[in-house]
C-alpha cells in the first residue's frame, strides 16, 4: 500500500534508501527470462519479467522492496528496520496443487488458472490403445520435494559505475559473465558494452548461479545513484529465501505392461512449480525432464503432459540434473512398483525392457535420440561391484540386530553438451600458454583439464598453460559451464583451437626451418621435417613469433587461434546405481551402509576430477532423499525452512564410502568422445535411495514415504503399516 523511507534516510551513513517509485523515475526495467518453452518444443508463452524491485504487489516472502545504502553493513541494517511498509495481506498459493485448482487466488492477470505453458508430448492414442491391451497397469503419484542449492559462497555482488564513460564494472558469483550482460542491457536499456562483467571462481553454483539476480541489478544501480563503489553479499537466510529454488514438482504416472512384464505404455502427468516469477532458464526443469521420461527402456508409446504454474514463493530454476533427477524418479518408481505388484525381481524386470546396445542409436516415442548406451552392460557390472547376491545374508544380519535393511535398484540415462561455445589459445612471448574459456569453471577443475589437454596436444608444460575465463572484457565470448556441457562443448571448442594452433604454427615452422609447408610434420609437441632430423618445439616457434624485426609480417606477430564447436545431437550419459540402507524401527532413523554406481561417460579424461564430480552429485541427491526440504506454510506463505536450523544438510558422516565404477560405451557425437558426468551423481541418487527404503518397508505394507525420509516420516509410516504375514 505504502513505503515511508523518511527514517531510513536520515540515519548517520546511509547514502541511499531506494524503492520502486525511484525505480520507475529512473525508468528501470525488469530481469527477463532468457528461454522460453518454445525452445524445447513448447508453445510461444508471454514472458513475465522479474522487477528489479517491488513497485505495487509482493508476490513472495522475500520479494525486494527497498534497497538501502550505507558507508557501513551496521549502518545499513538499522536503517533498514526504519523503514516502515503498510500491506494488504493478500491470499497466497504456496504448493502446486492449490495453485493448480480451479479458482485459485491469481498472480498474474494474464494468466487466468496460473499457468505459464503447457506442452503434451507423444502420441495420446497410441498410449490409450497399449493402456486397453494392458495385462497390468501400475499407477503412482510422485511428489518431488523443493530444495534449495545452498552453495558454499553465497551470491555477492561489487558494482562500481565510471560516470565520465557511463559503464559499469561488475564483479559478481555467477556460471558465466557474458550471459549476466543480456539481462543488465534489459534492466538498463544499455548496450552490452556498457557493463563488463567479472565472475572469478566461486563457491558452487548447481545451476543457481546461472541467471541475473534483482541484487546485482540493484547494486549497479545503487552504485550510478551514489556514484560510489556498492557491495552486496547474501546471508545464509536470504539466500534460502531468494535463491532460485529447485524441484517441486508433482507427477501422475501409469504404466501399462503385459503379462510377461513388458513395457506397453507409460502415460505422465507433471505439474512443476516456477514460483512467482520467471528465472533466467525457468522451463529448462519441466521441459528438458519431459524428454526424459522413456528412460533406458523400450516403452513402445508414450504420452507426457507437463504444466508450468505460478505460485507465492520463490522463482524455482535449473539446479543439478534440471528436469532429469523428477523424470528419473518417476519411471525407477514406477517400474519398482511394476516388479512389486507383478512379482518379478525389478532388476529382471529392468533388463526385460531395457534399449538393446545394439539399437543405438534409438530414438524414443518422444523424439530424443540415444547416442549410445549398454544398460545391460552397466546393470551386469553394478551388481558384481554390489554384491547384489549376497544380499539376503546381510538383510538377515542387520535383521538379527533389530534393523532394517533394505536395496534400491535404479537404471537411469540424461543428457548433455547443450549450446556452442568458443575457446582461445594465446601464446605470450615467454612461450607460456594462456586459455581464454568461454566455458566458467567454479569447482570443476576446468584449470587442470585444460592444462592436461594442451599438454598431450600440443606438448606444452603443464606448468606454463593458465586459465582466463568469467570476464568479459577478457574473454571474446562465452556461455559459461552448466548442464554438463564443459569437456564436451568446451573441450571439443579447444581442440578446434589446438588444431588451428598447429596450422598456423605450422608455417611459421616452415620458415625457421627453411622447409616447405608441406615438408612440415607435428607430433609430440615438436615440428619436424619429414626424412630429417631438423625440428623445433612448438613452444620455440611460439617465443619466435614475437621477434621485433625480422619477422615476416605475412605470418602475424604472436601465435593464437581460436576454436569453436557447435553441437549436432546431445550426449546420454547413463548408469546403474545400487544402494543398500538400515533402519531402525524404534526411531525411523535411515543410514546408508553402501552405495554402488556404475557410469557411463565414455572416455574420462581425468579419473579424479571425475570421481569428485560424482561424488559431489552423489551428496546433493543424497541430501534431497533423506534430509533436505524448503517448506512454506500454506495459508500466509511464510517460509518456514529459512535456516540451517530447519533446512537440514547433508555432512560427511551421513554418506557411506562410494563404490564407482565404469561401464563406458564410445561415443561418436564429439571429437573428444567424451560424455557429460556432472549431472549424474545427482539423477541417480535421489530415486535409489527411496527405493532402498521403501524396499525395506516392504514387510509393513508401507509403499510411500514422503521426501525427505526423515527419521519421523520413516517412524510414522512403520507405525501406520502392518507388517504382512
Amino acid at each position: 500500500v505504502a513505503i515511508d523511507a523518511d527514517a531510513a534516510r536520515a540515519v548517520p551513513g546511509v547514502l541511499a534508501v531506494l524503492t520502486g517509485a525511484d525505480a520507475d523515475a529512473d525508468e528501470l526495467g525488469g530481469l527477463p527470462c532468457q528461454i522460453m518453452p518454445v525452445a524445447y518444443g513448447g508453445p510461444a508463452a508471454k514472458r513475465v519479467d522479474h522487477p528489479v524491485i517491488v513497485r505495487d504487489r509482493a508476490r513472495h516472502v522475500g520479494d525486494i522492496v527497498a534497497f538501502v545504502v550505507a558507508e557501513t553493513l551496521e549502518q545499513a541494517r538499522d536503517a533498514a528496520e526504519l523503514v516502515r511498509v503498510e500491506y494488504e495481506i493478500l491470499p497466497a498459493v504456496v504448493s502446486v496443487a492449490d495453485a493448480d485448482r480451479p479458482g485459485a487466488p491469481l498472480l498474474w492477470d494474464d494468466f487466468p488458472d496460473n499457468v505459464w505453458y503447457r506442452v503434451r508430448r507423444g502420441d495420446a492414442a497410441a498410449v490409450d490403445a497399449a493402456f486397453a491391451a494392458a495385462a497390468h497397469v501400475t499407477r503412482l503419484a510422485v511428489v518431488n520435494n523443493r530444495i534449495s542449492a545452498n552453495a558454499i559462497e553465497p551470491r555477492a555482488a561489487l558494482a562500481e559505475y565510471e560516470p565520465s564513460i557511463d559503464r559499469w564494472t561488475l564483479w559478481v558469483s555467477g556460471q558465466g559473465a557474458h550471459r549476466l550482460r543480456p539481462a543488465l542491457q534489459a534492466a538498463f536499456g544499455r548496450p552490452g558494452g556498457a557493463f563488463r562483467v567479472i565472475c572469478p571462481d566461486v563457491g558452487g553454483g548447481f545451476g543457481m548461479k546461472g541467471g541475473l539476480y534483482p541484487e546485482v541489478a540493484l547494486a549497479a544501480w545503487a552504485s550510478r545513484c551514489v556514484r560510489r563503489p556498492v557491495r552486496w553479499t547474501a546471508e545464509r537466510g536470504e539466500s534460502l529465501l531468494s535463491d532460485t529454488h529447485a524441484r517441486d514438482a508433482v507427477s501422475r504416472a501409469e504404466l501399462a505392461l503385459d503379462a510377461d512384464g513388458k513395457m506397453l505404455g507409460l502415460r505422465v502427468e507433471a505439474v512443476h512449480a516456477l514460483g512467482a516469477y520467471l528465472s533466467h532458464s525457468a522451463p529448462v526443469p519441466s521441459a528438458m525432464g519431459s524428454l526424459m521420461h522413456p528412460g533406458p527402456y523400450r516403452i513402445a508409446a508414450v504420452c507426457h503432459d507437463v504444466r508450468a504454474v505460478f505460485t507465492n514463493t520463490a522463482w524455482t530454476g535449473p539446479y543439478r540434473g534440471a528436469g532429469r533427477p523428477e523424470a528419473t524418479h518417476v519411471v525407477e518408481r514406477l517400474v519398482d512398483a511394476a516388479a512389486r505388484e507383478l512379482a518379478i525381481d525389478p532388476v529382471e524386470l529392468r533388463r526385460r525392457n531395457y534399449v538393446d546396445a545394439g539399437a543405438m542409436p534409438y530414438e524414443t516415442p518422444l523424439g530424443t535420440v540415444y547416442d549410445s548406451g549398454d544398460f545391460e552392460a552397466a546393470t551386469r557390472r553394478a551388481m558384481e561391484l554390489a554384491d547384489r547376491r549376497g544380499f539376503a545374508s546381510r538383510r538377515a544380519e542387520s535383521e538379527a540386530r533389530g534393523l532394517l535393511r533394505g536395496i534400491g535398484v535404479i537404471c537411469f540415462i540424461e543428457f548433455g553438451a547443450i549450446l556452442n561455445d568458443r575457446m582461445e589459445i594465446r601464446f605470450d612471448d615467454s612461450g607460456a600458454c594462456a586459455v581464454v574459456a568461454g566455458t566458467h569453471s567454479h569447482g570443476q577443475g576446468h584449470e587442470t583439464i585444460y592444462a592436461q589437454l594442451l599438454c598431450s596436444w600440443l606438448g606444452v608444460p603443464f606448468d606454463s598453460v593458465r586459465l582466463i575465463q568469467g570476464d568479459t572484457d577478457a574473454v571474446s565470448f562465452g556461455r559459461g559451464t552448466y548442464g554438463s556441457r564443459s569437456m564436451t562443448i568446451g573441450g571439443s571448442a579447444l581442440k578446434d583451437a589446438a588444431d588451428n594452433i598447429v596450422d598456423k604454427a605450422r608455417r611459421m615452422a616452415a620458415h625457421l626451418l627453411e622447409a616447405a609447408e608441406a615438408d612440415i610434420a607435428f607430433a609430440d609437441g615438436r615440428f619436424t621435417v619429414v626424412g630429417t632430423d631438423r625440428s623445433i618445439a612448438l613452444v620455440e616457434v611460439a617465443k619466435a613469433s614475437h621477434a621485433p624485426f625480422g619477422w615476416p609480417a605475412e605470418l602475424g606477430i604472436g601465435l593464437e587461434a581460436a576454436g569453436s564447436y557447435a553441437p549436432t545431437a546431445f550426449n546420454y550419459p547413463n548408469g546403474c546405481h545400487v544402494c543398500e540402507v538400515e533402519l531402525d524401527p524404534e526411531t525411523g532413523r535411515v543410514e546408508l551402509v553402501r552405495y554402488t554406481g556404475v557410469d557411463d561417460s565414455s572416455v574420462i579424461l581425468n579419473p579424479l576430477l571425475y570421481e569428485g564430480q560424482i561424488h559431489g552429485g552423489l551428496a546433493q541427491g543424497i541430501g534431497q532423499a533423506l534430509m533436505e526440504d524448503l517448506v512454506y506454510d500454506r495459508e500466509s506463505g511464510q517460509l518456514l525452512s529459512g535456516s540451517f536450523m530447519d533446512y537440514c544438510m547433508p555432512r560427511a558422516d551421513d554418506l557411506p564410502s562410494f563404490t564407482l565404477g565404469e561401464s563406458g560405451t564410445a561415443c561418436a557425437t564429439n571429437p573428444l568422445g567424451v560424455k557429460g558426468a556432472g549431472e549424474s551423481g545427482t539423477v541417480a541418487a535421489t530415486p535409489v535411495v527411496q527405493l532402498a527404503i521403501l524396499d525395506a518397508l516392504a514387510p509393513y505394507g508401507v509403499a510411500d514415504v514422503a521426501m525427505p525420509a526423515t527419521a519421523e516420516r520413516v517412524w510414522r509410516a512403520l507405525r501406520a503399516g502392518r507388517r504382512a504375514a
